[in-house]
């Protein structure tokens, strides 16, 4: 493959799945690894890291190192290198080295500027790219119509990807306006939402909002709870005056204190809306005429 012009993750795997139009799902990364130039996977065992990735400047040929663990996480860390591998603007901070932490493999955004941030968080849309290809996703997905946190252990186990992996994913690809929330022991770690969703204003680190269905146990563990209204507000900005949306919660408790919660919005009809545009106006023409 010709990856001179190769500018984004997304045209990365486009080009990938051109050439392998018949992947298999679980996608056999290490396989794939092979077939583009990576010589060997090695065990990484510089401690603080979870992966790396040793190459040449011409990148003819690479080893990846991966941390032994479990295996949904190595299998991210390995698609993770090999994206580092295979983009021609990622250069490592040390000539011919990558080393990636736990952190920049959940990393989702990049400050305005820095360079190795922004390659961390291209090398995990490659990930994610390419361990749940877009068409394969959709066609598994078709029988998700209305969204469940019961959905994300089957995906999971089917594309071999660890549970916040496929969440993720699943929100950004859903039909339905929702968020993601991961959760441990009562606190909010980080949220993955579709682009249509709200702005989520519950900051990472902070408490899960009080008024929140995860308080309103208990929840068992591995099974996603029924679906109850919140407030808007514990999550979303409601500005004053305007007809505050229905939000919907479910939790998925997970082991060692670990959890999901799904927020959906149900957005409102627009024969509603007209309809209750109408009625305030007829109220302010009346109030108006009798003051008159």
């Amino acid at each position: 493959m010709d990856l001179a012009d190769v500018g984004s993750p997304e045209a990365l795997v486009r080009l990938i799945l051109q050439a392998e139009p018949d992947l298999p799902i679980p996608v056999p990364i290490e396989d794939l690894c092979r077939q583009l130039d990576i010589a060997a996977i090695q065990d990484l065992e510089t401690d603080g890291f979870e992966g790396g990735l040793i190459t040449d400047a011409e990148r003819s040929a690479g080893i990846i190192l991966v941390k032994n663990t479990m295996e949904v996480r190595r299998r991210f860390t390995i698609a993770h290198e090999l994206g580092h591998f295979l983009m021609p603007s990622h250069v490592p901070d040390q000539a011919g080295r990558f080393l990636c932490k736990s952190s920049d493999l959940r990393r989702t955004s990049a400050r305005e500027g820095d360079r190795r941030e922004r390659m961390e968080v291209e090398a995990n849309r490659f990930a994610s790219l390419i361990l749940m290809p877009a068409p394969a996703l959709r066609q598994a997905m078709r029988g998700c119509t209305e969204p469940s946190l019961q959905h994300i252990p089957t995906l999971a186990r089917q594309f071999n990807v660890s549970r916040e992996a496929m969440a993720r994913t699943y929100a950004h690809y859903h039909d339905e306006p929702i968020a993601i929330v991961v959760t441990h022991d009562g606190k909010v770690l980080r949220h993955y939402k579709k682009l249509s969703f709200p702005f989520v204003t519950c900051r990472n680190n902070a408490p899960v909002p009080a008024g929140s269905l995860y308080h309103r146990g208990p929840h068992e563990r591995g099974i996603a709870s029924d679906f109850a209204v919140c407030l808007p507000e514990n999550w979303i900005e409601v500005r004053r005056g305007e007809r505050a949306p229905v939000l919907y919660e479910q939790v998925y408790p997970q082991r060692e204190g670990f959890g999901l919660l799904l927020l959906h919005l149900e957005l409102p009809d627009e024969e509603e809306e007209a309809e209750d545009r109408e009625m305030e106006e007829s109220w302010r023409v009346g109030f108006k005429a009798k003051r008159r």
